[in-house]
């Protein structure tokens, strides 16, 4: 079970900090080749198990802070979707190989990302963030096609490790060509006016006084921008109830700042906030709020959580849906911080006019762990996906933008602190891709391929244990 556990967490060094999205297309062979050799189903079962437990262990590590022990038991409720899949693993041994484990690893990503349980973090296609090429499968099926990709090559060195046929040696071909053909077919572009975006980032500043005044002297000295953009709980107060606030900002232009503030009602809640001059033009309240950190999951049974570790000690509040806020005649959706994690989100904005995805975050409690580059580098793979320009703020960092093909154009490291500004050209607002168009296509075929072989596999159960 332990070398389960530790081929779980192999695939995690794919992500930042370590980086090795390379290291993706092998990683799962350890994994799979501990599956393949188990006694029998019931062991393939345990080790299937705990390779999804070791893989979210890793991949979320940096949540400890937050939720201390539980985070055991995250890994071990949500690991469980593979141990079906370490079942299948042991059980598939030929060409069938190749479309169920991808298919069954894609599904068990898509149950997960649901908010309820949590939401999408570490999907294994967003490894592949610093490769355009490869996010051109995003384009067209999302990050699920990428995944599936991935888990399909990692599949195909196995059986070539078994010296199963060697025609399977083909398949890393076959990915490799289906790239530029979707590169080709995905329908991202730029075609429009060129747009210029200020990311401000003023590093860990204790006081909510402290970091707007942080803000505003760094807003001081950026020119030439249509859009100014402050990280997420940039401001601590509701600035509809400080006209004195707003007046300091009238001079700054047109700001996008983010609210972490009780408001009139006396909940809490997190809002971006577009402001020209000084009068606010629109409003966009966070929906997808992090468990533990922003709300805890059934808080009466996991309230205690509040006193051994830093989740969220008072519920903030949801908004409604996703909003699309007008620029001075730029469609702009905000995202807030974890929002970028969920591909829907993205696909909400395109439908909503959007021409320029914007998020705003804050991961200052989780400043020393892999967490910040690992979101930042979402944006890359929500630009893919939608065909348009992502740009991410972050008060302490990382501070990113990307094109509508996913290419890197800015990156501002933990490290600094400062302002930087990028010149985007937002695509036409009829451009779409195939992904924004169809949606998750490709998790529900992988839903459907794992259910008709549930379904097939049951009567052959049942012969071999003597039932009608």
């Amino acid at each position: 079970m332990l070398w389960s556990l530790l081929a779980g967490a192999l695939p995690v060094l794919a992500f930042p900090r370590p980086d090795l999205g390379w290291l993706a297309w092998v990683a799962l062979v350890p994994g799979l080749l501990l599956l393949r050799a188990a006694p029998s189903p019931r062991a393939a079962l345990r080790r299937g198990w705990c390779f999804g437990a070791g893989y979210l262990l890793a991949a979320l590590s940096w949540t400890a802070p937050s939720i201390g022990p539980g985070l055991l038991a995250v890994a071990a409720v949500f690991g469980a979707p593979w141990a079906a899949w370490g079942v299948a693993a042991r059980a598939c041994r030929g060409w069938e190989a190749l479309l169920v484990l991808p298919a069954g690893w894609v599904v068990a990503e898509y149950l997960r990302s649901w908010h309820g349980f949590g939401g999408p973090w570490a999907l294994y296609g967003a490894s592949q963030w610093r490769s355009p090429e490869v996010l051109a499968l995003a384009s067209a099926g999302g990050v699920w096609l990428v995944s599936f990709a991935l888990v399909l090559v990692n599949t195909a060195a196995v059986l070539a490790l078994s010296r199963f046929d060697r025609r399977v040696l083909l398949v890393p071909a076959a990915v490799a060509l289906c790239v530029p053909l979707a590169w080709w077919a995905g329908g991202g572009g730029e075609q429009g006016r060129e747009w210029r975006v200020a990311l401000v980032q003023p590093g860990v500043v204790d006081g909510r006084a402290e970091r707007f005044a942080a803000g505003e002297r760094l807003t001081a000295g950026v020119t030439g921008a249509d859009l100014v953009v402050w990280g997420e709980s940039s401001v601590g107060t509701d600035l509809s109830r400080a006209p004195e606030l707003r007046e300091r900002l009238a001079p700054l232009g047109t700001l996008l700042v983010n609210e972490d503030a009780r408001v009139a009602g006396g909940r809490i809640s997190k809002s971006s906030v577009l402001l020209v001059d000084g009068v606010e033009r629109g409003r966009y309240v966070k929906t997808r709020l992090v468990p533990f950190g922003e709300y805890i999951p059934l808080r009466p049974a996991f309230g205690w959580l509040t006193k051994i570790s830093r989740a969220a000690s008072e519920d903030r509040v949801p908004g409604t849906g996703s909003t699309v806020l007008d620029v001075e005649g730029m469609p702009v959706a905000p995202l807030i911080c974890f929002e970028s994690a969920f591909p829907d989100l993205g696909r909400a904005a395109v439908d909503g006019g959007a021409r320029v995805v914007v998020v705003q975050s804050s991961t200052s409690t989780f400043q020393e762990s892999w967490a910040p580059p690992q979101h930042a580098a979402l944006a890359a793979v929500r630009a893919a996906e939608t065909g348009r320009p992502v740009v991410q703020a972050a008060l302490t960092g990382v501070s990113a933008a990307f094109d509508s093909r996913g290419r890197r154009l800015a990156w501002f490291d933990t490290d600094r602190r400062g302002t930087v500004t990028v010149t985007l050209r937002p695509p036409d607002p009829g451009t779409r891709t195939l992904y924004a168009r169809l949606g998750d296509v490709v998790p529900l075929l992988c839903l459907l391929l794992v259910a008709g072989l549930g379904v097939r596999a049951a009567p052959d159960r049942g012969a071999a244990s003597g039932r009608p």
